[in-house]
């Protein structure tokens, strides 16, 4: 088996420092993949972007919290706030869905709407994940497979950290990534078959679950270090700043990130340690 990698940067489309780090990190980086939030402000700028980069494969960052729905607030009352945005109360929400078939049918709903927004850009749909992994909410999922199907998307993201791994590369916060890793498992290994029945692509483990917020140079150059053998994805949430209007949380290392990407020493990490950079829609061609 080969060592294939991922590189994905979330939250394309949400803020033009985010989609400045995104070009600059996939032309003169191992930036291989964005996940586009299609209802955020600097959206048409990142479609504009990837239209000129034929080979950064662009998915879906399907969105049901913390983020602008596609679907009037009037259409899902009972997603959204006072202000028409989605709910920051990740729990509450996923209660909600599993006693409601009413907020069930609001979530179908919006979860096709957002699909559409994808198609209607044109760009080839690479691959499909969610904001704050939301799609490990076992009904969400059910729905993003589903339509990931039928819109032809050729992969789905599995947010699942082998906890070991990621231990031995970082040699910190053992305690967080065991029960990261051994609480999601189960699931991520039902969501895993799912996929590959559905005949998409699921990537092995993904690198960033962890230390989401600082996938710093050094962060980064440790996974390539220990990088396992099959198909892994890092990602992260590069920008060349922050930025005022719904910004990233504070405490997020967003240029570091975007530098991590850019870095000449993963760079070569990637190049002399024989690490094959692809895509979700690469990985489905050679399936």
């Amino acid at each position: 088996m080969s060592r294939r990698l991922i590189v994905t940067a979330d939250d394309f489309g949400r803020s033009l420092p985010v989609n400045d780090a995104v070009e600059d990190a996939h032309v003169n980086g191992i930036l291989t993949a964005a996940s586009l939030m299609v209802t955020e402000a600097a959206r048409d700028d990142a479609v504009r972007r990837a239209r000129a980069l034929p080979s950064l494969g662009v998915g879906l960052h399907m969105t049901l919290v913390d983020g602008v729905p596609a679907l009037p607030p009037s259409e899902i009352p009972d997603l959204v706030d006072a202000n028409g945005h989605f709910t920051l109360d990740l729990v509450r929400l996923g209660t909600r869905i599993y006693l409601s078939r009413t907020v069930r049918n609001q979530v179908a709903a919006e979860i096709r709407a957002q699909f559409e927004l994808f198609k209607a850009t044109g760009l080839p749909l690479a691959h499909v994940d969610s904001h704050h992994h939301y799609h490990l909410h076992p009904t969400v999922f059910d729905l993003m497979l589903d339509l990931a199907v039928e819109y032809g998307a050729p992969g789905i993201r599995i947010p699942w950290e082998p906890p070991l791994p990621s231990w031995r590369a970082r040699r910190n916060r053992l305690g967080l990534r065991l029960f990261n890793g051994i609480f999601h498992w189960r699931r991520t290994e039902r969501m895993r078959k799912r996929v590959e029945q559905a005949g998409l692509i699921a990537n092995g483990q993904a690198f960033g679950l962890n230390d989401s917020g600082a996938m710093d140079a050094g962060t980064v150059g440790d996974f390539l270090d220990a990088l396992p053998e099959g198909l892994t994805e890092i990602y992260s949430h590069p920008a060349t700043r922050h930025w005022d209007e719904r910004p990233m949380p504070p405490h997020y290392r967003v240029a570091d990130e975007y530098s991590a990407l850019t870095d000449a020493g993963n760079r070569a990490k990637v190049q002399d340690g024989g690490i094959v950079l692809t895509t979700f829609a690469r990985e489905a061609e050679r399936a």
